[in-house]
């Protein structure tokens, strides 16, 4: 059975999940409006390459995840707008934003 939440109780949960565990969430796009699934994880730190990012992310609503996508050669760090956020699956459960 889905768990129904808000848009706040689901940026709060991607925003303070535990970091060594991997998580499913579906958003919309920014740029072109389209939903997006992604299996990532957070405090991920192997492959940055140095340099500071050069804005506050949760200044602007944004959190930073590592994309676990390997088959479609994304595997790269985003960042994910939490107002966007549609649903999240976490340690088994999937938490649908109404």
């Amino acid at each position: 059975m889905d768990a129904k939440i808000s848009s706040l109780e689901a940026g709060k949960m991607v925003s303070e999940y535990d970091g060594s565990k991997f998580f499913t969430v579906s958003f919309i796009k920014r740029g072109d409006g389209s939903l997006r699934v992604m299996n990532c994880r957070k405090g991920v730190k192997k492959h940055l390459k140095g340099g500071k990012i050069a804005y506050d992310p949760k200044s602007k609503g944004l959190v930073g995840i590592w994309d676990a996508q390997v088959e479609a050669g994304k595997n790269a760090y985003r960042m994910i707008s939490l107002e966007a956020i549609k649903s999240v699956v976490m340690d088994g459960i999937k938490y649908i934003v109404v």
